[in-house]
Formats: C-alpha cells, sequence, structure tokens
C-alpha cells in the first residue's frame, strides 16, 4: 500500500478522496470500483468548488473509516491530517467547531480499533482549533476515547496542565463538573494516582456549592467516595471535605450519616473516637472496605498531629502514651512515624520525657486556620517593622 502523499498535480484532500475510496472499494471488480472512485471524487469536489467544508469533511470520514483496517498506520496519520486540516478553512470559528464535532465524532465510533492513533488523531485537531470552547469540546472526545479505548495512560499527563486548559477554555460550572468528576474516574484506576484522583473528585465536590438541594443531592454518592477515600488513604492527613456544602449534606441524610461521622472523627477527633465509633459500627466499616487497623494507624498519626497543634509545643510522653493507646516504648516510634509522614517538625527530649514541637501539618484548612495564617502574618509585618525602625534609630 503507498503512502498518501500530496502532489502538485491534485489537492490533498482529493489525493486522500481518491487512495481511501480505492481501497474501500478494491473487491467490489474494476469496473465497480472505478465509478464509486470517480463518483466519490466528484462529491468531493462539488463540496470544495461550494465551500462545503463540513460536508467535505464528513464524506472523507466515512470512506477513511471504511478503509481503517486495510491501510498502515502511517497512511492512516497522514489521511488524517488532512481531514483535520480541514477546520483551518472554515469561514468562521464557529464553522471550525462544527467541523471539529464531525470529525471527533467520526474518530470516536470506533474506539477498540488502533485506539492510540485515534488518540493522536484527536490531539493533532485539537491543535488546529483556534476557539477555545472547540478545543474543549475536542478534549471531552479525547477522554472518552482514553476511556473506551483503554488507552488512559496516554491522556493521563495532561491532567498536570488543567488549570492552564481550565483558564484557556473558560469553561462553565456543569462543565468543569462533568470534566473534574471523569478525570477523577479516571485516575482512581491507577493505584499510583490516588492523591490526583481525591483532589480531582475534590474540585468535582466544590462545583456544587450554592447550588439548591435537589441538583446537591447529585453529589451525595461521591460525597460519600470521596471520604471512604480519604479515611482508606494511608498518605493523606489533611483535606477540606468537612465544610464542603456537597459534603455536610450528608451529615442529616439518613443513608449516609453515619461516614460523615467518621469524616467528623478523622479530621477534628482523636483515636478514643474512632475505637468508640468501630465499636459500634464495626461490620458497617468492613462494608466500606476499610480495615482497622490501618484506620487505627491513621488515626494515631492524626491524633498525635492533633496534640501538636492543641498544646503548647511540649507533649510529654505519657500524653502521646494514653492519647495513642500505645506502651511506652512505642512512644518515640511514633514520633519518629510522624516526622517521616511530614506532619510533625519537632524534638524528642528525652531526659524530659517531652516532645517539642515547631511545627505541625494542619488537619483541615478552613476559616479558623485561615484567621490564624492572618494573625501569624500580622505578627511577621509588626516584628519586621520594628526591626526596620531599629536599624533607622542606629543609622
Amino acid at each position: 500500500m503507498t503512502t498518501v502523499v500530496e502532489t502538485s498535480e491534485e489537492d490533498s484532500a482529493l489525493a486522500v478522496v481518491r487512495f481511501t475510496a480505492e481501497v474501500a472499494w478494491q473487491d467490489a471488480g474494476p469496473e465497480l470500483a472505478e465509478s464509486e472512485v470517480a463518483r466519490s471524487l466528484d462529491h468531493a469536489q462539488e463540496h470544495m468548488v461550494n465551500g462545503r467544508w463540513l460536508d467535505l469533511a464528513s464524506h472523507m470520514l466515512t470512506l477513511a473509516e471504511l478503509s481503517f483496517t486495510r491501510v498502515a498506520e502511517k497512511d492512516l496519520d497522514c489521511i488524517y491530517t488532512v481531514i483535520c486540516n480541514l477546520v483551518t478553512k472554515a469561514r468562521s470559528p464557529d464553522e471550525a467547531g462544527e467541523i471539529a464535532r464531525e470529525i471527533s465524532s467520526g474518530v470516536l465510533k470506533q474506539p477498540n480499533e488502533k485506539p492510540a492513533l485515534r488518540l493522536k488523531i484527536l490531539f493533532n485537531l485539537y491543535n488546529l482549533l483556534e476557539q477555545p470552547f472547540s478545543r474543549f469540546q475536542v478534549y471531552q472526545k479525547a477522554l472518552k476515547l482514553a476511556v473506551d479505548g483503554k488507552v488512559t495512560e496516554s491522556i493521563i499527563p495532561s491532567f498536570k496542565k488543567m488549570d492552564n486548559f481550565l483558564r484557556e477554555w473558560n469553561i462553565g460550572v456543569m462543565d468543569q463538573r462533568k470534566l473534574f468528576l471523569t478525570i477523577s474516574n479516571i485516575l482512581k484506576e491507577n493505584k499510583s494516582s490516588t492523591k490526583d484522583s481525591f483532589s480531582f473528585l475534590t474540585k468535582y465536590l466544590a462545583t456544587f456549592s450554592g447550588e439548591d438541594a435537589h441538583t446537591m443531592s447529585e453529589a451525595r454518592e461521591e460525597a460519600e467516595r470521596a471520604i471512604k477515600e480519604f479515611v482508606r488513604a494511608p498518605d493523606m492527613f489533611q483535606c477540606d471535605l468537612l465544610d464542603m456544602p456537597a459534603v455536610v449534606q450528608l451529615e442529616k441524610d439518613g443513608k449516609y450519616a453515619l461516614v460523615y461521622q467518621l469524616l467528623k472523627i478523622f479530621v477534628t477527633r482523636r483515636l478514643d473516637s474512632y475505637l468508640d465509633f468501630h465499636a459500634a459500627n464495626s461490620a458497617l466499616l468492613k462494608s466500606w472496605g476499610l480495615v482497622h487497623e490501618d484506620c487505627i494507624t491513621k488515626m494515631r498519626l492524626m491524633s498525635l498531629v492533633d496534640l501538636g497543634s492543641s498544646g503548647s509545643g511540649e507533649i510529654p510522653y505519657a500524653v502521646i502514651k494514653d492519647t495513642l493507646r500505645v506502651n511506652d516504648g512505642e512512644v518515640e516510634y511514633w514520633v519518629v512515624r510522624a516526622i517521616s509522614a511530614k506532619l510533625l517538625d519537632c524534638k524528642m527530649d528525652q531526659m524530659n520525657q517531652t516532645v517539642v514541637v515547631s511545627r505541625c501539618t494542619e488537619r483541615t484548612f478552613g476559616l479558623q486556620q485561615w484567621e490564624g495564617l492572618r494573625y501569624k502574618l500580622g505578627l511577621w509585618r509588626e516584628n519586621v517593622a520594628n526591626v526596620m525602625r531599629t536599624i533607622q534609630l542606629l543609622s
């Protein structure tokens, strides 16, 4: 099979039409094949003369799909490059968007046939478009193709640029909501992307702020999922779920009230509260896929963080022992684990049997934490001003 190339004798679009039509009709016999190829070329030329680029794109896509399994991948790449380039011939951004929708829908019809190539075609189409919303629509198709064609590993790297994409696309809340949930679900299947999946799930839930109760109810299952994922994750110790309206609604919902109560324990309370909850709901926790021993480990670390943030900066070993319910010889082990997890910056004073804390991670970062940060910044500014005044007096 020869590779399609643009020649000086024939427009590249017509060359693609001729090539794909010949492939599509190659088993029909010479006479019928010749007439069908000629008919395809006539249609294509008519569309080009009249500037009907959308019709031309549809015509070329049909022929390309008919020949898809019979053509080498490098030839398909060339064929679809020419088809995608039709968006540059559009007379307006809206027309270009319409052509792009036609092309992306055509590419998506058989997602399991050479899915990586099809995804590459959509990325090529994306880069040819100028209108931000049209780009977003093509990206949506690429997400769907990646999932349906099981090539999500090829699109996951683009998620790192999502903040830039969102600024460019300037899409509404509904589109953001759908996008965040789709990305979170894709990442959920990748065990190394648990934190990223949770991050996008949190962004999804945040889009429900300000919505009415009926709309908010759409987020209940995902809010429950977010809580379970946070509790289950061994390396996540901070979350802002507790005050999110989409999550708060669970507190008074008979079906979800207990899972919200569990979140409250993990974010604001200590190990003893969790142990009481487990004693009353052990079967339920197991049905949620939570491992009791893992929950105890996480709650011990979070309880230690709570001790560090609520005291004078010095925690007696005896208090740690009682709060974490461990033996005397285990106190330093848990302090070291907290330091390794970057939850605490501290020193152990073995002589005085105390832990001196210089910094600890906040379990949640809400209004109270912002006010605390503002207070600290105010002190810092005042101290800097005092230093500047002292320097001026000395000079």
